[in-house]
Protein backbone atom coordinates (compact mmCIF):
# COMPACT_ATOMS: atom_id res chain seq x y z
CA UNK A 1 0.00 0.00 0.00
CA UNK A 2 1.17 3.69 -0.38
CA UNK A 3 2.19 5.13 2.71
CA UNK A 4 0.30 7.98 4.06
CA UNK A 5 2.61 10.92 3.52
CA UNK A 6 2.68 13.12 6.77
CA UNK A 7 4.36 16.45 7.30
CA UNK A 8 5.58 18.06 10.31
CA UNK A 9 5.33 21.64 11.50
CA UNK A 10 7.55 22.47 14.29
CA UNK A 11 11.12 20.64 15.11
CA UNK A 12 11.34 21.06 18.29
CA UNK A 13 11.02 18.52 21.38
CA UNK A 14 7.74 16.93 20.54
CA UNK A 15 8.23 17.95 17.21
CA UNK A 16 11.65 15.28 16.40
CA UNK A 17 8.92 12.70 19.00
CA UNK A 18 6.59 12.75 16.12
CA UNK A 19 8.87 12.46 13.38
CA UNK A 20 10.77 9.66 14.99
CA UNK A 21 7.30 7.89 15.05
CA UNK A 22 6.71 9.03 11.50
CA UNK A 23 9.46 7.73 10.61
CA UNK A 24 9.18 4.05 11.99
CA UNK A 25 5.68 3.83 11.03
CA UNK A 26 4.08 0.66 9.37
CA UNK A 27 1.58 2.65 7.32
CA UNK A 28 2.64 6.04 7.26
CA UNK A 29 6.22 8.37 6.21
CA UNK A 30 7.63 11.47 6.92
CA UNK A 31 7.43 13.76 3.56
CA UNK A 32 8.89 16.92 4.82
CA UNK A 33 9.64 19.15 7.82
CA UNK A 34 8.39 22.90 8.43
CA UNK A 35 10.56 25.18 10.30
CA UNK A 36 12.36 28.60 9.70
CA UNK A 37 15.41 27.83 12.21
CA UNK A 38 18.73 26.78 11.20
CA UNK A 39 18.91 23.78 13.48
CA UNK A 40 15.36 22.21 11.50
CA UNK A 41 18.83 21.87 8.47
CA UNK A 42 20.70 19.01 10.06
CA UNK A 43 16.99 17.26 11.54
CA UNK A 44 15.54 17.54 7.80
CA UNK A 45 18.84 16.23 6.22
CA UNK A 46 19.30 13.34 8.97
CA UNK A 47 15.82 12.17 8.13
CA UNK A 48 16.43 12.44 4.47
CA UNK A 49 13.03 14.59 3.33
CA UNK A 50 13.12 18.38 2.16
CA UNK A 51 12.69 21.25 4.73
CA UNK A 52 10.25 24.30 4.25
CA UNK A 53 10.45 27.33 6.33
CA UNK A 54 7.04 28.07 6.11
CA UNK A 55 3.76 26.63 5.23
CA UNK A 56 2.94 28.02 2.31
CA UNK A 57 5.86 27.13 0.69
CA UNK A 58 5.24 23.18 2.20
CA UNK A 59 1.84 23.63 0.39
CA UNK A 60 3.32 25.21 -2.87
CA UNK A 61 6.12 22.60 -3.27
CA UNK A 62 5.23 19.33 -1.87
CA UNK A 63 1.49 18.80 0.03
CA UNK A 64 1.73 16.16 2.44
CA UNK A 65 -1.71 13.88 2.83
CA UNK A 66 -1.77 15.43 6.63
CA UNK A 67 0.49 17.99 8.90
CA UNK A 68 1.28 17.86 12.63
CA UNK A 69 1.04 21.34 13.90
CA UNK A 70 3.66 20.91 16.44
CA UNK A 71 4.79 24.60 16.78
CA UNK A 72 4.29 27.26 19.28
CA UNK A 73 1.24 27.54 21.05
CA UNK A 74 0.21 31.10 20.10
CA UNK A 75 0.28 29.76 16.24
CA UNK A 76 -1.84 26.91 16.73
CA UNK A 77 -5.40 28.77 15.98
CA UNK A 78 -3.78 30.63 13.13
CA UNK A 79 -1.60 27.66 11.60
CA UNK A 80 -4.85 25.19 11.97
CA UNK A 81 -6.93 27.89 10.29
CA UNK A 82 -4.61 28.29 7.62
CA UNK A 83 -4.64 24.30 7.16
CA UNK A 84 -8.25 23.87 7.42
CA UNK A 85 -8.74 26.38 4.34
CA UNK A 86 -6.35 24.72 2.29
CA UNK A 87 -8.48 21.47 3.25
CA UNK A 88 -5.23 19.76 4.81
CA UNK A 89 -6.29 17.25 8.13
CA UNK A 90 -4.32 18.08 10.81
CA UNK A 91 -3.27 16.86 14.34
CA UNK A 92 -2.88 19.84 15.98
CA UNK A 93 -0.68 19.62 19.43
CA UNK A 94 -2.32 21.24 22.44
CA UNK A 95 -3.23 23.27 23.83
CA UNK A 96 -6.08 23.95 21.46
CA UNK A 97 -5.14 27.19 21.63
CA UNK A 98 -4.17 30.06 23.90
CA UNK A 99 -7.45 31.02 25.41
CA UNK A 100 -10.87 29.39 25.08
CA UNK A 101 -12.00 32.39 23.13
CA UNK A 102 -9.37 31.75 20.04
CA UNK A 103 -10.81 27.63 20.50
CA UNK A 104 -14.23 28.46 20.44
CA UNK A 105 -13.16 30.53 17.19
CA UNK A 106 -11.46 27.45 15.95
CA UNK A 107 -14.16 24.98 17.01
CA UNK A 108 -16.68 27.18 15.04
CA UNK A 109 -15.01 26.68 11.78
CA UNK A 110 -14.01 23.02 12.23
CA UNK A 111 -17.71 22.44 13.06
CA UNK A 112 -18.76 24.11 9.91
CA UNK A 113 -16.66 22.88 7.53
CA UNK A 114 -16.18 18.98 9.09
CA UNK A 115 -12.58 19.76 8.84
CA UNK A 116 -9.91 16.73 9.84
CA UNK A 117 -8.56 17.59 13.32
CA UNK A 118 -7.30 15.52 15.72
CA UNK A 119 -5.78 17.32 18.64
CA UNK A 120 -2.40 15.91 20.19
CA UNK A 121 -3.65 14.56 24.01
CA UNK A 122 -0.86 11.57 22.88
CA UNK A 123 -2.12 10.10 26.43
CA UNK A 124 -5.24 9.29 24.96
CA UNK A 125 -3.42 6.76 22.80
CA UNK A 126 -2.21 5.07 25.90
CA UNK A 127 -2.70 1.29 25.86
CA UNK A 128 -2.70 1.73 29.33
CA UNK A 129 -5.41 4.22 29.53
CA UNK A 130 -7.48 2.43 26.84
CA UNK A 131 -7.37 -0.81 29.42
CA UNK A 132 -8.25 1.00 32.96
CA UNK A 133 -11.25 2.87 30.29
CA UNK A 134 -12.35 -1.03 29.86
CA UNK A 135 -12.19 -1.83 33.61
CA UNK A 136 -14.31 1.07 34.30
CA UNK A 137 -16.70 1.00 31.89
CA UNK A 138 -17.00 -3.06 32.20
CA UNK A 139 -18.81 -2.56 35.91
CA UNK A 140 -16.40 -4.45 37.92
CA UNK A 141 -15.88 -1.43 40.19
CA UNK A 142 -19.43 -0.89 40.38
CA UNK A 143 -21.28 2.67 40.23
CA UNK A 144 -18.12 4.76 40.03
CA UNK A 145 -17.38 6.95 43.34
CA UNK A 146 -14.40 8.98 43.44
CA UNK A 147 -10.97 9.28 41.86
CA UNK A 148 -7.88 10.39 43.30
CA UNK A 149 -4.95 11.79 41.67
CA UNK A 150 -1.67 13.36 41.55
CA UNK A 151 0.95 15.11 39.40
CA UNK A 152 3.97 15.36 42.03
CA UNK A 153 7.53 15.75 40.47
CA UNK A 154 10.65 18.03 40.76
CA UNK A 155 11.62 20.36 38.15
CA UNK A 156 14.94 21.75 38.31
CA UNK A 157 16.29 24.99 39.02
CA UNK A 158 17.81 25.25 35.53
CA UNK A 159 14.33 24.46 34.25
CA UNK A 160 13.38 28.35 35.38
CA UNK A 161 16.73 29.46 34.84
CA UNK A 162 16.95 28.63 30.95
CA UNK A 163 13.02 30.13 30.61
CA UNK A 164 12.51 32.69 33.23
CA UNK A 165 9.02 33.06 31.18
CA UNK A 166 7.73 29.95 33.20
CA UNK A 167 7.98 31.84 36.49
CA UNK A 168 5.75 34.27 35.42
CA UNK A 169 1.84 34.45 34.60
CA UNK A 170 0.70 32.16 31.42
CA UNK A 171 2.92 29.55 32.87
CA UNK A 172 3.41 27.34 35.55
CA UNK A 173 2.23 23.68 36.59
CA UNK A 174 -1.72 24.45 36.15
CA UNK A 175 -1.47 25.29 32.52
CA UNK A 176 1.38 23.55 31.87
CA UNK A 177 0.84 20.41 33.03
CA UNK A 178 -2.89 20.28 34.31
CA UNK A 179 -4.09 19.97 30.68
CA UNK A 180 -2.77 16.11 30.48
CA UNK A 181 -4.23 14.89 33.44
CA UNK A 182 -7.78 16.77 32.93
CA UNK A 183 -8.09 14.36 29.77
CA UNK A 184 -6.87 11.58 31.28
CA UNK A 185 -9.78 11.98 34.12
CA UNK A 186 -12.50 13.04 31.50
CA UNK A 187 -11.59 9.68 29.59
CA UNK A 188 -12.25 7.55 33.00
CA UNK A 189 -14.74 9.59 34.95
CA UNK A 190 -16.85 11.50 32.60
CA UNK A 191 -17.63 15.51 32.01
CA UNK A 192 -16.56 18.13 34.56
CA UNK A 193 -18.67 19.98 35.90
CA UNK A 194 -17.13 22.33 38.61
CA UNK A 195 -13.95 22.75 40.27
CA UNK A 196 -12.00 24.13 43.15
CA UNK A 197 -8.32 25.25 44.17
CA UNK A 198 -5.95 26.17 46.61
CA UNK A 199 -2.79 27.34 45.17
CA UNK A 200 0.35 27.91 46.50
CA UNK A 201 3.44 29.07 45.90
CA UNK A 202 5.21 29.28 49.45
CA UNK A 203 8.28 27.27 47.72
CA UNK A 204 9.62 28.67 44.80
CA UNK A 205 8.43 32.11 45.65
CA UNK A 206 7.79 32.78 41.94
CA UNK A 207 4.40 34.93 40.69
CA UNK A 208 3.09 31.48 39.38
CA UNK A 209 2.59 28.34 41.36
CA UNK A 210 4.27 25.57 42.67
CA UNK A 211 1.83 23.40 44.50
CA UNK A 212 -2.24 23.12 43.91
CA UNK A 213 -5.36 21.01 45.70
CA UNK A 214 -7.73 20.29 42.83
CA UNK A 215 -11.53 19.03 43.90
CA UNK A 216 -13.83 18.23 41.15
CA UNK A 217 -17.32 17.42 40.33
CA UNK A 218 -18.20 14.80 37.46
CA UNK A 219 -21.68 15.26 35.97
CA UNK A 220 -22.01 11.26 36.95
CA UNK A 221 -21.38 13.16 40.35
CA UNK A 222 -18.13 11.34 41.26
CA UNK A 223 -16.01 13.63 43.03
CA UNK A 224 -12.40 13.61 42.49
CA UNK A 225 -9.27 14.65 44.33
CA UNK A 226 -5.97 15.89 42.65
CA UNK A 227 -2.49 16.84 43.87
CA UNK A 228 -0.37 18.93 41.84
CA UNK A 229 3.05 19.83 42.05
CA UNK A 230 6.19 20.55 40.47
CA UNK A 231 8.76 21.26 43.35
CA UNK A 232 7.81 18.26 45.28
CA UNK A 233 10.12 15.49 45.40
CA UNK A 234 7.65 12.13 44.92
CA UNK A 235 7.10 10.29 41.59
CA UNK A 236 3.29 10.22 41.64
CA UNK A 237 3.30 11.64 37.85
CA UNK A 238 2.38 9.62 34.75
CA UNK A 239 5.83 10.10 33.40
CA UNK A 240 7.59 8.34 36.25
CA UNK A 241 4.87 5.60 36.90
CA UNK A 242 3.65 5.14 33.21
CA UNK A 243 7.20 3.87 31.83
CA UNK A 244 5.96 4.82 27.94
CA UNK A 245 8.42 7.89 28.19
CA UNK A 246 11.93 6.43 28.51
CA UNK A 247 13.36 10.03 29.34
CA UNK A 248 12.09 9.64 32.53
CA UNK A 249 13.11 6.73 35.66
CA UNK A 250 10.21 5.07 37.01
CA UNK A 251 9.16 3.03 39.85
CA UNK A 252 7.08 0.04 39.28
CA UNK A 253 5.38 0.31 42.96
CA UNK A 254 3.69 3.93 42.27
CA UNK A 255 0.66 5.21 41.10
CA UNK A 256 -0.86 8.30 39.64
CA UNK A 257 -4.50 7.42 39.89
CA UNK A 258 -6.80 5.38 42.24
CA UNK A 259 -10.78 5.02 40.69
CA UNK A 260 -12.97 3.62 43.06
CA UNK A 261 -16.29 2.28 42.85
CA UNK A 262 -19.18 0.28 45.22
CA UNK A 263 -17.61 -2.76 44.28
CA UNK A 264 -13.79 -2.43 43.94
CA UNK A 265 -10.69 -0.35 42.67
CA UNK A 266 -8.15 0.40 40.17
CA UNK A 267 -5.04 1.53 40.42
CA UNK A 268 -3.02 3.30 37.33
CA UNK A 269 -1.13 2.70 36.02
CA UNK A 270 0.27 -0.47 38.01
CA UNK A 271 -3.59 -1.88 37.23
CA UNK A 272 -3.72 -2.91 40.51
CA UNK A 273 -7.46 -4.45 41.04
CA UNK A 274 -9.08 -5.30 44.53
CA UNK A 275 -12.83 -6.20 43.89
CA UNK A 276 -15.38 -7.66 46.37
CA UNK A 277 -16.13 -11.75 45.23
CA UNK A 278 -19.72 -11.17 45.91
CA UNK A 279 -20.98 -7.74 45.53
CA UNK A 280 -23.88 -8.91 47.12
CA UNK A 281 -22.04 -9.08 50.97
CA UNK A 282 -19.87 -5.89 50.52
CA UNK A 283 -18.10 -4.59 53.68
CA UNK A 284 -15.11 -3.50 55.37
CA UNK A 285 -14.84 -6.35 57.31
CA UNK A 286 -14.34 -8.34 54.06
CA UNK A 287 -11.62 -9.39 52.01
CA UNK A 288 -11.47 -7.80 48.60
CA UNK A 289 -9.96 -10.34 45.61
CA UNK A 290 -7.09 -8.85 45.09
CA UNK A 291 -5.04 -8.85 41.27
CA UNK A 292 -3.52 -7.01 38.82
CA UNK A 293 -5.27 -6.38 34.81
CA UNK A 294 -2.96 -7.46 32.24
CA UNK A 295 -2.46 -4.68 29.76
CA UNK A 296 0.73 -3.89 26.90
CA UNK A 297 3.04 -0.61 28.21
CA UNK A 298 3.93 1.18 24.73
CA UNK A 299 4.41 4.23 23.81
CA UNK A 300 1.49 6.53 22.54
CA UNK A 301 2.78 8.67 19.88
CA UNK A 302 2.57 5.51 18.23
CA UNK A 303 -0.80 4.63 18.38
CA UNK A 304 -1.51 7.87 17.58
CA UNK A 305 0.16 8.65 14.39
CA UNK A 306 -1.35 5.17 12.98
CA UNK A 307 -4.86 6.83 14.69
CA UNK A 308 -3.87 9.89 12.66
CA UNK A 309 -3.49 8.02 9.69
CA UNK A 310 -6.61 6.27 9.72
CA UNK A 311 -8.31 9.62 10.32
CA UNK A 312 -6.84 11.12 6.88
CA UNK A 313 -7.79 8.83 4.99
CA UNK A 314 -11.27 8.71 6.19
CA UNK A 315 -11.08 5.20 8.04
CA UNK A 316 -11.51 6.15 11.71
CA UNK A 317 -13.36 9.79 13.33
CA UNK A 318 -10.58 11.82 15.95
CA UNK A 319 -9.89 10.06 18.91
CA UNK A 320 -9.71 13.28 20.78
CA UNK A 321 -12.06 16.18 18.80
CA UNK A 322 -11.18 20.11 18.92
CA UNK A 323 -14.41 19.95 21.02
CA UNK A 324 -12.45 17.55 23.46
CA UNK A 325 -9.54 19.61 22.92
CA UNK A 326 -11.80 22.98 24.06
CA UNK A 327 -13.06 21.53 26.82
CA UNK A 328 -9.71 20.10 28.11
CA UNK A 329 -8.40 24.02 28.44
CA UNK A 330 -11.61 25.04 30.04
CA UNK A 331 -11.54 23.13 32.74
CA UNK A 332 -8.13 23.78 33.07
CA UNK A 333 -8.31 27.49 32.97
CA UNK A 334 -11.33 26.91 35.40
CA UNK A 335 -8.30 25.40 37.85
CA UNK A 336 -6.51 28.74 37.49
CA UNK A 337 -9.45 30.83 38.16
CA UNK A 338 -10.68 28.79 41.25
CA UNK A 339 -6.96 29.42 42.71
CA UNK A 340 -6.98 32.78 42.33
CA UNK A 341 -10.71 33.46 43.72
CA UNK A 342 -11.60 30.80 46.46
CA UNK A 343 -14.77 30.39 44.56
CA UNK A 344 -16.38 27.03 43.28
CA UNK A 345 -16.31 27.42 39.48
CA UNK A 346 -19.28 25.53 37.39
CA UNK A 347 -18.44 24.48 33.84
CA UNK A 348 -20.97 23.55 30.75
CA UNK A 349 -20.47 20.34 29.63
CA UNK A 350 -20.77 21.77 25.77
Amino acid sequence: MNKTRIAVAGAGYIGQAHMGVALNSPTCDLSAIVDPSPAAVDLAAKAGVPLYTSIEELLAKDRPDGLILATPNHLHVPQALQCIAAKLPILLEKPIATTVAEGEQLLKVVDETGAKVLIGHHRAHSPIMAKAKEVVDSGKLGKLVAVMGSATFLKPDHYYVDAPWRREIGAGPILLNMIHEVHNLRMLCGDIVAVQAFASHATRGFAVEDTVAINLRFASGVLGTFMLSDTAACPRSWEQTSQENKAYPTYEDEDCYVITGTNGSLSVPTMRLKTYPRPEDRSWWKEFEVGVVGMVRDDPLKHQIEHFGAVIRGEAQPLVSARDGLLNLRITEAIAQASKSGQVVELSTH
